[in-house]
């Protein structure tokens, strides 16, 4: 009777392990999907700042000279350098609260856990539904509350309308081209909402995806002076307001910090909580998991044969 040859038991182990690991990370390259899955815990709120950021219609626009680039003489490397210019109410930017109230902080002043911070996302989106006119109230946010419990000391309330899918056209999300502030049209916040905020809770910002916390050609700005009485900030121009929980998000308000200035670009960006089912969070752990389970199956075939 013919012996069955096969491969000493160590061996056939070292075989197996060697294929579950390749197996392993060939398949995880195939589930990764996006280059950028590894910070998928990240969003930036923040749109980006070149010849067509959108700014006050008083304010002038943001203007970037390239003055060198190429290869120095007598150089082997590239070099570039630039200028650039720019009113600090435009494109995602703070509101200090200097900008409305007299000897209250500005930009340079605010304090850094005033800037890194707890998020409550308030989403309007469905009520706003492209009508310029429909504006935040003290009603959302009690219904909000309703759903999501008190909106938490030291936070950030941010009021997604959906209108940031409407930059950087300047008609659609301002109302007008010609940069008359007499036709400004854009959701916004209701004064008493500002004012239920400040009696009743203990924030520390606002923001929204609008160009500004006031509503539009009103004949006081009710809004940013509600808030900057009480040193609470503002940020205007925010985007991907879309991709945030109501609650969990913590957000990193990073502004140019100048001294003295009422304003100033800002970058924005939000962690989102462990376990979010938001952008590629729930692809990426599932493509691990295909992977593994793959890796598996294989082994065992291999074990068998």
């Amino acid at each position: 009777q013919s012996r069955r040859r096969g491969l000493k038991p160590t061996h056939k182990s070292i075989i197996i392990w060697h294929v579950l690991v390749a197996a392993y990370v060939l398949l995880s390259s195939f589930t990764k999907g996006d280059s950028n899955a590894q910070n998928f815990n990240f969003v930036d709120l923040s749109h980006v700042f070149d010849n067509t950021t959108i700014y006050w219609v008083t304010e002038p626009p943001l203007k970037l000279n390239v003055t060198y680039n190429g290869t120095l003489p007598g150089k082997t490397y590239w070099y570039q350098k630039d200028v650039f210019s720019a009113a600090t109410h435009g494109g995602t930017h703070l509101d200090a609260p200097c900008h409305f109230a007299k000897g209250r902080w500005c930009v340079s002043d605010i304090p850094l856990d005033h800037l890194v911070v707890p998020a409550a996302v308030i989403d309007i989106s469905k009520e706003v539904s492209g009508d310029p006119d429909v504006h935040l109230t003290s009603d959302h946010l009690l219904d909000w509350e309703k759903k999501h419990g008190q909106i938490r000391d030291g936070s950030l309330v941010l009021v997604y309308t959906g209108w940031s899918k409407f930059w950087p056209d300047p008609l659609t999300y301002s109302g007008t081209e010609e940069r008359e502030k007499s036709q400004l049209r854009f959701p916004s916040i209701e004064g008493e909402a500002a004012k239920w905020l400040v009696e009743h809770r203990k924030i520390v910002g606002v923001g929204l995806d609008t160009m500004s916390l006031d509503i539009p050609n009103g004949t006081f700005p009710n809004t940013h002076v509600t808030l900057m009485e009480k040193n609470i900030y503002g940020i205007e121009n925010v985007n991907n307001l879309d991709m945030l929980p109501p609650t969990g998000a913590t957000v990193f308000v990073m502004p140019m910090k100048l001294k003295w200035a009422s304003g100033a670009p800002c970058r924005v960006v939000a962690q989102l909580p462990a376990g979010s089912a938001s952008g590629a969070t729930s692809y990426t752990m599932l493509g691990s998991s295909f992977a593994f389970l793959m890796a598996l199956v294989i082994g065992l075939i291999v074990l068998r044969t």
